[in-house]
């Protein structure tokens, strides 16, 4: 097939152009988006690992009292 030349009338080319660059606006703003929403999730992880390791300390020292109190010392 022959390649034909494309004639669009000036307004709806610039229409279009108008439209492309929306599109890539919002394209950033969704990039931006994405990228606050990673860090957001990133700084969650932390936060849960922070608790995770607070909640393990505080069973090891349950458990060590626990134990304490129900072992009497032998001599």
């Amino acid at each position: 097939m022959e390649k034909m030349p494309v004639f669009v009338k000036i307004d709806e080319y610039d229409d279009v152009l108008n439209l492309v660059k929306v599109m890539q606006k919002k394209l950033e703003e969704s990039k931006e988006t994405l990228m606050k929403v990673h860090e957001l999730k990133n700084e969650e992880d932390h936060q849960l690992e922070l608790w995770q390791n607070t909640l393990t300390e505080v069973e090891k020292k349950l458990d060590f009292v626990n134990h304490t109190l129900n072992e009497p010392e032998q001599f």
